[in-house]
C-alpha cells in the first residue's frame, strides 16, 4: 500500500511541475508580447512626435472659429504630448492587434486562426471607421453645443475659454476609443465562428447592450447632454444589431462545418 501510494505522488509530481512551467510559459510570452507592444507604441510615439504640430489645425476644423489657451508654463507641451501618445497609439494599433492574435494562437484551431487572421482587415477598417464617424459625425454637434449653445441658454455673459490640453485630451481620447468601440461587430461574429457566443444568446442580452451603449456613449463623449451621448449609443446599438446578423451567419457556417465533418 506504502509503495502503491509513493508511486502515485511520485506520478502527480511531474504532472504538478508540468501545469506550474506551462502557467510560467504563458506568464513569459505575455511579458514578451507586452513589452514588444509597449516598445511598438513608443516608437509611434516617436514618430508622431514631430508630426503632432500639424495635428492641432486639423483638431480644431470641427469647431471653426474656436480659439484656445494655455494657461500653465507647460500646458502647451503636455498637449503636445498627448497629442503625440494618442497618434502613437492609433499609428501602432495594427502591431498591437498582431501580438494579441499571435498570443491567442496556440489557443486556436487552425479555422479558427484562419478565421482571424481574414477579419484582422475589417478590424482596421472599423477602426479608421470609428475615428471618421467621431470627427465628421459627433464632434461638429458636440463641441458646438459645449461652446456656442449651452453658455448662450446658461446666460450671463459667460465666455468658454477652453485649453489647449483639454480640448485636444478630450478630442484625441474620444476619436481612439470610438475607433475601439467600432469592432464590436468583428468581435461578435468571430466569437460566435469559434462557438463562444450564440445569435441566441446575443439576442436576449439586447437590453443590457443598450443600457451599456449609453454607459459608453456618457464615458467617452465630452458633454453630458443625452443627444450627443445618443450620438455615440445610437451607433453602438447598430452595431450590436450589425453583430447580430453576423453572428447568425457565423453561426451558420459553423453548423455546416460541423456537420460536414460528422
Amino acid at each position: 500500500m506504502t509503495s502503491i501510494a509513493a508511486g502515485q505522488s511520485d506520478s502527480a509530481q511531474p504532472m504538478e511541475e508540468e501545469k506550474n512551467l506551462t502557467v510560467l510559459g504563458h506568464l513569459e510570452e505575455v511579458r514578451g508580447r507586452l513589452f514588444k507592444s509597449i516598445i511598438a507604441v513608443v516608437i509611434c510615439i516617436i514618430i508622431c512626435f514631430p508630426l503632432a504640430r500639424y495635428i492641432y489645425p486639423i483638431l480644431m476644423n470641427p469647431l471653426p472659429g474656436i480659439e484656445l489657451y494655455y494657461t500653465e508654463v507647460t500646458g502647451l507641451l503636455a498637449s503636445y504630448m498627448k497629442l503625440a501618445l494618442y497618434g502613437g497609439l492609433i499609428l501602432a494599433w495594427p502591431y498591437l492587434l498582431y501580438q494579441f492574435v499571435m498570443f491567442l494562437k496556440p489557443a486556436l484551431t487552425h479555422k479558427e486562426k484562419g478565421y482571424f487572421y481574414t477579419l484582422l482587415p475589417g478590424a482596421l477598417i472599423l477602426f479608421l471607421s470609428g475615428i471618421m464617424f467621431g470627427y465628421f459625425v459627433l464632434l461638429p454637434p458636440a463641441l458646438n453645443f459645449l461652446y456656442y449653445s449651452f453658455p448662450s441658454y446658461v446666460g450671463g455673459d459667460i465666455e468658454p475659454i477652453w485649453t489647449v490640453d483639454n480640448y485636444t485630451s478630450v478630442v484625441s481620447r474620444l476619436l481612439f476609443w470610438l475607433g475601439v468601440v467600432f469592432q464590436i461587430p468583428i468581435l461578435m461574429y468571430f466569437l460566435a465562428r469559434i462557438g463562444i457566443i450564440s445569435p441566441g444568446w446575443i439576442r436576449r442580452k439586447w437590453r443590457y447592450a443598450v443600457v451599456i451603449a449609453f454607459i459608453i456613449g456618457g464615458v467617452i463623449t465630452p458633454t453630458f447632454d443625452p443627444i450627443n451621448q445618443s450620438l455615440v449609443a445610437g451607433p453602438i446599438i447598430l452595431l450590436y444589431g450589425l453583430g447580430y446578423l453576423l453572428a447568425k451567419l457565423a453561426w451558420i457556417g459553423r453548423n455546416r462545418a460541423v456537420a460536414e465533418t460528422i
